[in-house]
C-alpha cells in the first residue's frame, strides 16, 4: 500500500510539471541540419604568403602583383646601373691619371685618342674650341672651354642618373599602394563578418591577414628602392666630382698652352 501511494504521488506530481517543461522546451531553439556552421567557418588551409595570396580579393592581388613587378624592377635597376657607375668611375680614373701625366692638351689627347668616355669627351671639345680660336685673341679662350666642359660634363651627370628616379617613385608611393590594398581587402573582412553575423577570431584573422599582405609587399617594395636611391645619389655624386677635377685639370693644361705660346712670344717681341 505504502508503495502503490508514492507511486500515485509521483505521476501526481509528474501531470502537474508537465506542462511547463514542454514550454521551457519550446523556447529553446532547434539545430537546423540546413544551415551553414558559421561558428567554425571555412578556413582556407593554407596560411603561407602564396596561400593567403590565392585566397585573396581580385583587387589586393592586382595590387600585390603590381608591387611585386615595382620590386624586380628596383633590382633590374640596381643591377644595371651599379655596372654602369662601376665601369664609368674606373674609366674616368685612368683618363684623370693619364692626364696627370700629361704636359699639355695635345698630349693629353693623344693618349685618350682612344677612349670614348666622358673625360675624352672633355679633352677632345677643349682641343676643338683651342683649334676653332686660333685666329683670336687669347683672352676668352678659357672661358669658352670652360662653357664647352660644363656643358658636356651636365649632359653626362644626366646621361649617368637615367632611370635612377623611378626608385624615387617606387620608394615614395609603394607603401600607399599597399596601403590600398589592406583597407580595401579588411572592407570586405568586414562586409564578411557582417554577411556571417560572427565575430569569431579564427573567422575574420584569414581575411585579415590576407589584406595585411599587401601592405607588407608594399614595404618590401618601398625600402630597398629608398636606401637604393640614396646609394646611387652618393654614388653618382663621387662621379660627378671626377668630371669636375677633369674639367679642372683641362682647364689647367690649357692655362699652361697659353703661357707657353706668352712666354715663346716674349724674345720674339722683344726683336
Amino acid at each position: 500500500m505504502r508503495i502503490g501511494a508514492a507511486l500515485g504521488v509521483w505521476l501526481g506530481a509528474a501531470r502537474l510539471f508537465a506542462p511547463a517543461f514542454a514550454q521551457d522546451a519550446a523556447r529553446e531553439p532547434v539545430a537546423d541540419a540546413t544551415a551553414p556552421a558559421v561558428a567554425t567557418g571555412v578556413l582556407p588551409l593554407d596560411l603561407s604568403p602564396w596561400g593567403m595570396f590565392l585566397h585573396a580579393d581580385m583587387l589586393v592581388r592586382a595590387v600585390i602583383i603590381g608591387l611585386a613587378f615595382a620590386s624586380l624592377v628596383t633590382w633590374t635597376v640596381w643591377l644595371a646601373k651599379t655596372i654602369e657607375l662601376w665601369r664609368a668611375k674606373k674609366r674616368a680614373r685612368a683618363a684623370l691619371g693619364a692626364m696627370a701625366r700629361a704636359r699639355t692638351l695635345a698630349e693629353a689627347g693623344h693618349l685618350l685618342a682612344d677612349r670614348r668616355d666622358a673625360v675624352a669627351s672633355l679633352v677632345r671639345a677643349a682641343a676643338g674650341e683651342v683649334r676653332l680660336s686660333a685666329d683670336l685673341r687669347n683672352e676668352g679662350l678659357k672661358d669658352r672651354v670652360s662653357w664647352e666642359l660644363d656643358r658636356i660634363e651636365a649632359a653626362a651627370s644626366r646621361r649617368i642618373g637615367r632611370g635612377v628616379g623611378i626608385l624615387a617613385t617606387i620608394g615614395a608611393t609603394a607603401p600607399f599602394i599597399g596601403l590600398f590594398g589592406t583597407v580595401w581587402g579588411i572592407m570586405n573582412s568586414f562586409i564578411g563578418i557582417s554577411q556571417a553575423h560572427t565575430t569569431n577570431l579564427a573567422v575574420v584573422a584569414p581575411g585579415i591577414a590576407e589584406a595585411l599582405l599587401a601592405t607588407a609587399f608594399g614595404l618590401a617594395a618601398a625600402i630597398p628602392a629608398v636606401v637604393i636611391y640614396n646609394l646611387f645619389t652618393r654614388s653618382i655624386g663621387g662621379y660627378r666630382a671626377l668630371l669636375s677635377n677633369a674639367s679642372t685639370a683641362v682647364l689647367r693644361l690649357v692655362s699652361r698652352d697659353l703661357d707657353r705660346q706668352y712666354v715663346v712670344a716674349l724674345p720674339r717681341a722683344a726683336e
